[in-house]
């Protein structure tokens, strides 16, 4: 079984193909890849964290330690390339079942059922 991106969907902004930043090298934002098994219906939603080595450098105390997961680091904000990674990325996420592929697709983003148990 393999992952498949049906779609990118931020709660901050309206209209991703189109955005520019109010400061293209340091911003923050919220991006949801909704991805399910590759050639079904259905999606889950992993959330990313896309910053700017900029905005991690303004926004982190000199004592802060963080931990990078979730985050996806850009020079520049490009639509195109963003896709274009997650998609490559979701190539290497395999398994026999969705829980399998969807734990390989949690080192990109939080899934919604991380550490979830029945």
């Amino acid at each position: 079984m393999n992952a498949e991106l049906k779609r990118l969907h931020s709660p901050d902004i309206y209209d991703l193909e189109n955005y520019k930043p109010e400061s293209p090298t340091s911003f923050n934002f919220l991006l949801q890849a909704m991805i399910g098994p590759a050639g079904e219906d259905g999606e889950e939603s992993f959330d990313i964290d896309v910053c700017t080595p900029k905005w991690i450098e303004e926004n982190c105390e000199q004592d802060v330690v963080l931990i990078g997961r979730h985050y996806l680091i850009v020079r520049e904000y490009n639509y195109k390339k963003i896709d274009e990674f997650i998609r490559k990325f979701l190539l290497s996420c395999v398994g026999e079942d969705w829980n399998e592929v969807a734990n390989k697709v949690a080192r990109l983003g939080f899934w919604e059922f991380e550490d979830y148990e029945s």
